[in-house]
Protein backbone atom coordinates (compact mmCIF):
# COMPACT_ATOMS: atom_id res chain seq x y z
CA UNK A 1 0.00 0.00 0.00
CA UNK A 2 1.42 3.83 -0.62
CA UNK A 3 2.25 5.33 2.16
CA UNK A 4 0.23 8.14 1.53
CA UNK A 5 -2.76 8.10 -0.99
CA UNK A 6 -3.11 9.94 -3.66
CA UNK A 7 -4.46 13.40 -3.94
CA UNK A 8 -3.77 16.99 -2.63
CA UNK A 9 -5.47 16.62 0.56
CA UNK A 10 -3.84 13.99 1.50
CA UNK A 11 -0.62 15.70 1.03
CA UNK A 12 -2.09 18.38 3.80
CA UNK A 13 -2.60 15.68 5.89
CA UNK A 14 0.80 14.42 5.90
CA UNK A 15 2.22 18.08 5.90
CA UNK A 16 0.55 18.74 9.15
CA UNK A 17 1.25 15.16 10.64
CA UNK A 18 4.63 15.79 9.79
CA UNK A 19 4.69 18.93 11.73
CA UNK A 20 3.08 17.75 14.84
CA UNK A 21 5.52 14.67 14.67
CA UNK A 22 8.64 17.08 14.54
CA UNK A 23 7.20 19.77 17.53
CA UNK A 24 6.39 16.33 19.66
CA UNK A 25 10.07 15.28 18.87
CA UNK A 26 11.78 18.44 19.84
CA UNK A 27 14.16 18.27 22.56
CA UNK A 28 11.89 21.35 24.36
CA UNK A 29 8.86 18.82 24.20
CA UNK A 30 10.69 17.22 27.48
CA UNK A 31 10.60 20.40 29.24
CA UNK A 32 6.82 20.94 28.61
CA UNK A 33 5.78 17.40 28.28
CA UNK A 34 4.13 18.26 24.95
CA UNK A 35 5.42 15.05 23.33
CA UNK A 36 1.56 13.74 22.69
CA UNK A 37 -0.29 13.97 19.63
CA UNK A 38 -4.22 14.08 19.26
CA UNK A 39 -5.29 13.12 15.82
CA UNK A 40 -8.80 14.00 14.23
CA UNK A 41 -10.12 12.40 11.52
CA UNK A 42 -13.47 14.49 10.62
CA UNK A 43 -15.26 17.14 8.04
CA UNK A 44 -13.51 20.66 7.51
CA UNK A 45 -16.04 22.01 5.09
CA UNK A 46 -17.62 24.26 7.04
CA UNK A 47 -16.51 27.10 9.77
CA UNK A 48 -16.70 24.48 11.82
CA UNK A 49 -14.62 21.09 12.60
CA UNK A 50 -16.82 18.12 12.33
CA UNK A 51 -14.66 15.40 14.35
CA UNK A 52 -16.20 11.71 13.46
CA UNK A 53 -12.71 9.73 14.93
CA UNK A 54 -10.88 11.19 18.02
CA UNK A 55 -7.14 9.31 18.66
CA UNK A 56 -4.86 10.74 20.70
CA UNK A 57 -1.11 9.03 22.96
CA UNK A 58 -0.68 10.47 26.25
CA UNK A 59 -1.42 9.40 30.07
CA UNK A 60 -3.50 6.50 31.44
CA UNK A 61 -5.84 8.90 32.62
CA UNK A 62 -6.81 9.47 29.42
CA UNK A 63 -8.70 6.29 29.56
CA UNK A 64 -11.46 8.58 31.64
CA UNK A 65 -11.86 10.68 28.18
CA UNK A 66 -12.36 7.75 26.21
CA UNK A 67 -14.88 6.14 28.56
CA UNK A 68 -16.67 9.92 28.36
CA UNK A 69 -16.48 9.69 24.58
CA UNK A 70 -14.41 13.02 24.45
CA UNK A 71 -12.22 10.65 22.93
CA UNK A 72 -12.82 7.58 21.14
CA UNK A 73 -9.38 6.02 20.90
CA UNK A 74 -6.16 5.59 22.49
CA UNK A 75 -3.08 3.26 23.32
CA UNK A 76 -2.29 2.19 26.93
CA UNK A 77 1.44 1.16 28.41
CA UNK A 78 1.44 -1.28 29.85
CA UNK A 79 -1.82 -3.27 29.91
CA UNK A 80 -1.99 -3.62 33.31
CA UNK A 81 -3.04 -0.34 33.80
CA UNK A 82 -6.15 -0.68 31.31
CA UNK A 83 -7.17 -3.77 33.55
CA UNK A 84 -7.36 -1.34 36.40
CA UNK A 85 -9.46 1.07 34.40
CA UNK A 86 -11.72 -1.83 33.51
CA UNK A 87 -12.20 -2.91 36.82
CA UNK A 88 -12.33 0.24 38.71
CA UNK A 89 -8.97 -0.64 40.89
CA UNK A 90 -5.38 0.80 41.34
CA UNK A 91 -5.47 4.39 39.84
CA UNK A 92 -8.97 4.03 38.67
CA UNK A 93 -12.13 4.63 41.53
CA UNK A 94 -14.81 3.15 39.47
CA UNK A 95 -14.96 0.54 36.40
CA UNK A 96 -14.55 2.20 32.85
CA UNK A 97 -16.58 0.98 30.07
CA UNK A 98 -13.35 0.33 28.13
CA UNK A 99 -12.82 -2.34 25.33
CA UNK A 100 -10.01 -3.62 23.21
CA UNK A 101 -9.44 -2.94 19.88
CA UNK A 102 -5.82 -4.50 19.44
CA UNK A 103 -3.14 -5.16 21.38
CA UNK A 104 0.38 -4.33 20.37
CA UNK A 105 3.15 -6.56 21.27
CA UNK A 106 5.55 -5.29 23.80
CA UNK A 107 7.72 -7.68 25.97
CA UNK A 108 8.98 -6.16 29.34
CA UNK A 109 8.95 -6.99 33.04
CA UNK A 110 9.23 -4.67 35.68
CA UNK A 111 11.79 -5.28 38.49
CA UNK A 112 13.72 -4.57 41.94
CA UNK A 113 17.14 -4.68 41.32
CA UNK A 114 19.54 -3.58 44.41
CA UNK A 115 22.84 -3.82 45.21
CA UNK A 116 23.70 -6.23 47.60
CA UNK A 117 26.01 -3.29 49.65
CA UNK A 118 22.40 -1.89 50.68
CA UNK A 119 21.85 -4.67 53.10
CA UNK A 120 18.02 -4.99 52.09
CA UNK A 121 16.24 -8.32 51.02
CA UNK A 122 12.94 -6.91 50.61
CA UNK A 123 10.65 -3.63 50.68
CA UNK A 124 9.49 -4.41 54.32
CA UNK A 125 12.88 -4.17 55.06
CA UNK A 126 13.09 -0.61 53.39
CA UNK A 127 10.28 0.49 56.00
CA UNK A 128 11.41 -0.85 58.30
CA UNK A 129 14.92 -0.07 59.28
CA UNK A 130 14.20 3.38 56.83
CA UNK A 131 16.95 2.90 54.60
CA UNK A 132 18.70 5.61 53.01
CA UNK A 133 18.81 4.16 49.43
CA UNK A 134 19.92 5.45 46.48
CA UNK A 135 17.30 4.55 43.94
CA UNK A 136 17.33 5.33 39.95
CA UNK A 137 13.45 5.77 38.80
CA UNK A 138 11.55 7.40 36.04
CA UNK A 139 11.10 11.38 36.13
CA UNK A 140 7.66 11.90 35.28
CA UNK A 141 5.74 11.12 38.18
CA UNK A 142 2.87 10.48 35.47
CA UNK A 143 5.34 7.46 34.06
CA UNK A 144 3.37 4.56 34.36
CA UNK A 145 6.88 2.76 36.14
CA UNK A 146 6.02 5.38 38.96
CA UNK A 147 2.46 4.53 38.97
CA UNK A 148 3.47 1.12 39.95
CA UNK A 149 5.91 2.21 42.08
CA UNK A 150 3.41 4.34 44.13
CA UNK A 151 0.99 1.66 44.11
CA UNK A 152 4.16 -0.51 45.24
CA UNK A 153 5.00 1.10 48.31
CA UNK A 154 1.11 2.23 49.53
CA UNK A 155 0.55 -1.67 49.87
CA UNK A 156 4.01 -1.36 52.08
CA UNK A 157 2.54 1.21 53.87
CA UNK A 158 4.82 4.56 53.03
CA UNK A 159 5.40 6.84 50.11
CA UNK A 160 8.05 8.32 47.70
CA UNK A 161 7.87 11.24 49.55
CA UNK A 162 8.02 9.45 53.28
CA UNK A 163 11.43 7.51 51.41
CA UNK A 164 12.96 10.66 50.34
CA UNK A 165 12.22 11.85 54.69
CA UNK A 166 14.26 9.36 56.21
CA UNK A 167 17.25 10.09 53.90
CA UNK A 168 16.25 8.24 50.43
CA UNK A 169 17.95 9.99 47.48
CA UNK A 170 16.34 10.05 43.69
CA UNK A 171 18.33 9.93 40.24
CA UNK A 172 15.51 10.58 37.93
CA UNK A 173 16.19 9.60 34.72
CA UNK A 174 13.95 9.86 31.32
CA UNK A 175 14.62 6.32 29.76
CA UNK A 176 15.48 3.22 31.39
CA UNK A 177 18.72 2.41 29.84
CA UNK A 178 20.16 6.53 30.50
CA UNK A 179 24.06 6.91 30.62
CA UNK A 180 23.01 8.41 34.25
CA UNK A 181 21.85 5.27 34.96
CA UNK A 182 24.30 3.08 33.62
CA UNK A 183 27.02 5.00 34.88
CA UNK A 184 25.73 5.03 38.54
CA UNK A 185 25.21 1.25 38.15
CA UNK A 186 28.92 0.70 37.34
CA UNK A 187 30.92 3.43 40.09
CA UNK A 188 28.39 2.64 42.44
CA UNK A 189 26.49 5.93 43.12
CA UNK A 190 23.21 4.31 42.97
CA UNK A 191 21.93 1.73 44.94
CA UNK A 192 18.70 0.27 43.16
CA UNK A 193 17.06 0.48 40.29
CA UNK A 194 12.80 -0.11 39.87
CA UNK A 195 11.92 0.15 36.49
CA UNK A 196 10.90 -1.33 33.04
CA UNK A 197 12.81 -1.36 30.13
CA UNK A 198 14.89 -3.78 31.84
CA UNK A 199 16.95 -4.97 28.10
CA UNK A 200 18.67 -1.88 28.38
CA UNK A 201 20.28 -2.24 31.83
CA UNK A 202 19.51 -4.91 33.50
CA UNK A 203 22.72 -7.11 32.42
CA UNK A 204 24.59 -4.03 33.44
CA UNK A 205 22.97 -4.60 36.87
CA UNK A 206 23.23 -8.12 37.06
CA UNK A 207 27.34 -7.38 36.03
CA UNK A 208 27.90 -4.95 38.75
CA UNK A 209 26.50 -7.27 41.19
CA UNK A 210 22.69 -5.92 41.94
CA UNK A 211 19.92 -9.01 42.99
CA UNK A 212 16.65 -8.96 42.34
CA UNK A 213 14.36 -8.67 45.06
CA UNK A 214 11.26 -11.32 44.77
CA UNK A 215 7.86 -9.87 46.32
CA UNK A 216 5.98 -11.96 49.34
CA UNK A 217 3.22 -13.91 48.27
CA UNK A 218 0.88 -11.50 50.11
CA UNK A 219 2.02 -8.67 47.98
CA UNK A 220 1.82 -10.46 44.94
CA UNK A 221 -2.01 -11.51 45.54
CA UNK A 222 -2.78 -7.55 46.14
CA UNK A 223 -1.19 -6.70 42.89
CA UNK A 224 -3.00 -9.34 41.26
CA UNK A 225 -6.39 -7.95 42.38
CA UNK A 226 -5.22 -4.36 41.60
CA UNK A 227 -4.34 -5.63 37.59
CA UNK A 228 -1.17 -6.50 37.60
CA UNK A 229 0.13 -10.10 36.41
CA UNK A 230 2.81 -12.18 37.96
CA UNK A 231 5.63 -13.70 35.45
CA UNK A 232 8.43 -15.28 35.92
CA UNK A 233 11.50 -13.89 34.09
CA UNK A 234 13.47 -16.98 32.79
CA UNK A 235 17.39 -17.83 33.99
CA UNK A 236 19.06 -17.26 30.76
CA UNK A 237 17.05 -14.33 29.65
CA UNK A 238 19.60 -12.06 29.86
CA UNK A 239 23.41 -12.43 30.65
CA UNK A 240 24.00 -13.16 34.47
CA UNK A 241 20.49 -14.04 35.09
CA UNK A 242 21.15 -17.66 36.66
CA UNK A 243 17.97 -18.82 37.75
CA UNK A 244 14.13 -17.93 37.21
CA UNK A 245 12.66 -14.86 38.51
CA UNK A 246 9.11 -13.98 39.75
CA UNK A 247 8.06 -10.77 39.00
CA UNK A 248 5.37 -8.13 37.20
CA UNK A 249 4.78 -8.09 33.36
CA UNK A 250 5.28 -4.85 32.07
CA UNK A 251 4.09 -6.27 28.19
CA UNK A 252 1.83 -4.85 25.64
CA UNK A 253 0.00 -1.58 24.52
CA UNK A 254 -3.63 -1.96 24.35
CA UNK A 255 -5.37 0.31 21.86
CA UNK A 256 -8.56 0.81 23.27
CA UNK A 257 -12.20 2.30 23.36
CA UNK A 258 -15.31 2.81 25.49
CA UNK A 259 -17.97 0.21 24.89
CA UNK A 260 -20.47 2.38 22.81
CA UNK A 261 -18.10 3.12 19.96
CA UNK A 262 -20.16 1.76 17.03
CA UNK A 263 -19.19 -1.44 16.38
CA UNK A 264 -18.74 -0.19 12.30
CA UNK A 265 -16.44 2.17 13.46
CA UNK A 266 -14.12 -0.59 15.67
CA UNK A 267 -14.22 -2.83 12.43
CA UNK A 268 -12.86 -0.20 9.71
CA UNK A 269 -9.87 0.16 12.67
CA UNK A 270 -8.98 -2.79 12.81
CA UNK A 271 -9.45 -3.10 8.89
CA UNK A 272 -6.91 0.01 8.70
CA UNK A 273 -3.93 -1.96 10.43
CA UNK A 274 -4.46 -5.03 8.28
CA UNK A 275 -4.49 -2.46 5.15
CA UNK A 276 -1.41 -0.58 6.88
CA UNK A 277 0.03 -3.20 8.49
CA UNK A 278 3.47 -2.65 6.44
CA UNK A 279 3.68 1.20 7.55
CA UNK A 280 3.06 0.31 11.18
CA UNK A 281 6.61 0.12 12.85
CA UNK A 282 6.00 -2.70 14.84
CA UNK A 283 9.01 -4.06 17.91
CA UNK A 284 10.36 -6.88 15.67
CA UNK A 285 11.57 -8.69 18.84
CA UNK A 286 7.94 -9.27 19.91
CA UNK A 287 5.89 -8.41 16.64
CA UNK A 288 4.72 -12.01 15.01
CA UNK A 289 1.48 -11.00 12.74
CA UNK A 290 -1.83 -9.28 13.27
CA UNK A 291 -3.62 -12.59 14.83
CA UNK A 292 -1.31 -11.49 18.00
CA UNK A 293 -3.26 -8.49 18.01
CA UNK A 294 -6.29 -10.21 19.32
CA UNK A 295 -4.65 -12.96 21.48
CA UNK A 296 -3.39 -13.18 24.74
CA UNK A 297 0.25 -13.65 24.27
CA UNK A 298 3.28 -12.63 26.68
CA UNK A 299 3.52 -9.90 24.50
CA UNK A 300 0.25 -8.93 24.45
CA UNK A 301 -1.08 -9.50 28.20
CA UNK A 302 -5.03 -8.40 27.62
CA UNK A 303 -7.70 -8.71 30.62
CA UNK A 304 -9.93 -6.44 29.01
CA UNK A 305 -13.21 -8.12 26.75
CA UNK A 306 -12.60 -7.06 22.80
CA UNK A 307 -14.74 -4.38 21.32
CA UNK A 308 -17.86 -6.56 19.42
CA UNK A 309 -17.04 -4.71 16.27
CA UNK A 310 -13.37 -5.72 16.98
CA UNK A 311 -14.28 -9.08 17.81
CA UNK A 312 -16.18 -9.44 14.19
CA UNK A 313 -13.46 -8.21 12.53
CA UNK A 314 -10.99 -10.92 14.05
CA UNK A 315 -13.40 -13.99 13.74
CA UNK A 316 -13.97 -12.81 9.94
CA UNK A 317 -10.01 -12.93 9.41
CA UNK A 318 -10.01 -16.30 11.33
CA UNK A 319 -7.88 -14.91 14.47
CA UNK A 320 -10.26 -15.52 16.99
CA UNK A 321 -12.79 -18.58 17.09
Amino acid sequence: MEAIPRGANFARIKMLWEIGVHVAADASARATNNRDMCIVVGSGSGDKFRPSLRMATGSPLLASDVARGELDLSIMNPSSLLTQAYRGTGMFSEPLAVRAIANYPSWDRFVLAVHPRAGLRSLAELKERRVALRLSTRGDSAHATRILTDQLFALYGFTLADFEGWGGKLQLVTRPGEKSRLDGIQDGSIDAVFDEGIGTWIETALAAGFVLLTLEETMLRQLEAIGWRRVVLPAGRYKGLISDHVCLDFGGWPLYTRASLPDEQAYLICSALQEREELIPWDERAYTGLGQLARDTEATPIDVPFHPGAERWYREHGFRD
